[in-house]
């Protein structure tokens, strides 16, 4: 195995484990929502004047797919949507009472999962810290510029 199969090989195998161990929690707290919907309550929560077109690219969909899936956590009344009096042609989102609730949960189990891993964290150095963030860094850049020039494609 070369050294980039190592890598994506390792990615693969931590991203697998961290959703084996947080699904059964995750699941058990919030029953009823599909992991996309949970994260894009999430996005909705984090992020200001959130529409179709910033969901899509934040998850790398289509805006058909959001938008059926926006119409979906209206129906279960976890977001609603709005137009800004200046801009009625743009729609925007933000979480409902019963959305926010999801949200306080969601982040509870996150805050939950990262002191359960924080010893591994506590243990590299800032120099080991700050080479792991360069390489994510520079491996998103390159997985972007690869997106941008398929999305060129396709169009």
């Amino acid at each position: 195995m070369n050294r980039e199969e190592q890598v994506i090989t390792g990615f693969r195998g931590l991203l697998n484990k961290i959703v084996r161990l947080n699904k059964f929690q995750m699941e058990d707290s919030l029953k009823g929502y599909k992991p996309s919907e949970v994260h894009c309550i999430e996005y909705i929560g984090k992020n200001t004047d959130p529409n179709v077109t910033k969901l899509a690219e934040a998850f790398y969909m289509t805006n058909g797919a959001i938008s059926k899936m926006a119409k979906k956590l209206i129906k279960k009344d976890l977001i609603e949507s709005y137009q800004k009096p200046d801009n009625k042609k743009e729609i925007y989102f933000r979480l409902t009472e019963h959305g926010k609730k999801v949200y306080e949960i969601h982040g509870k189990l996150h805050k939950e999962f990262q002191k359960r891993d924080k010893p591994v964290f506590e243990q590299i150095s800032e120099e080991q810290f700050r080479s792991i963030l360069s390489f994510i860094k520079s491996y998103n850049k390159h997985l972007d510029e690869e997106i941008k020039k398929l999305n060129t494609k396709s169009k």
